[in-house]
C-alpha cells in the first residue's frame, strides 16, 4: 500500500519563459533597460569562453559558463 507523504515536492517543470532563453541565458527578445546600451555577450566573447575587459585601467575577466551563465571577476 502506498502513502502520500505531506511536505514532499516533486522537480517543477520548466516554464516557458525558461524554456525561451537564449544561449547565454537571456530571454529571448529581451532589450535593455531604456538609457542603457546593450551589447550582446556573443560579441564580447567571440567565440572565446572569457575575455578580459580593461575598466578604468583596472581589468576584469568575463567568463561564459557551461550552463550559459556569465561571471565577471576583478
Amino acid at each position: 500500500m502506498s502513502a502520500s507523504i505531506a511536505g514532499t515536492s516533486q522537480p517543477t517543470p520548466r516554464t516557458s519563459a525558461m524554456a525561451a532563453t537564449s544561449p547565454t541565458g537571456a530571454a529571448a527578445g529581451a532589450l535593455p533597460a531604456a538609457g542603457t546600451a546593450g551589447v550582446d555577450s556573443a560579441l564580447l566573447l567571440n567565440g572565446q569562453k572569457a575575455v578580459t575587459i580593461v575598466h578604468n585601467g583596472t581589468p576584469y575577466r568575463l567568463q561564459a559558463t557551461k550552463l550559459g551563465k556569465l561571471i565577471l571577476t576583478k
